[in-house]
């Protein structure tokens, strides 16, 4: 994982939830933590990390991820295992 998927994986798990984070970094990061990631219908794509898998839609015509699918983006990266740094501590 480089610097940049490092920043937006503290990104998704920053308090309170950011406004700012774009998809197409969300789904590097994915790809970088080893994601399957293939296409559903429309703006649809599904994601299968250490045995969890997920849907979610690609937000169009914005970049950025709304605040609800990076909570859920944040809730399956915990349900397979990835944690912040800064939960590992507590």
């Amino acid at each position: 994982m480089n610097k940049k998927h490092e920043r937006t994986l503290e990104a998704i798990f920053k308090l309170p939830v950011q406004s700012n984070v774009a998809w197409k970094d969300c789904e590097k990061l994915l790809q970088a933590l080893g994601a399957e990631i293939s296409e559903g219908e429309g703006s649809r794509i599904r994601i299968f990390l250490n045995n969890r898998k997920a849907v979610f839609h690609r937000p169009h015509p914005q970049k950025e991820t709304d605040k609800g699918a990076l909570v859920s983006l944040r809730k399956f990266l915990e349900n397979a295992g990835i944690k912040h740094k800064e939960q590992k501590k507590l």
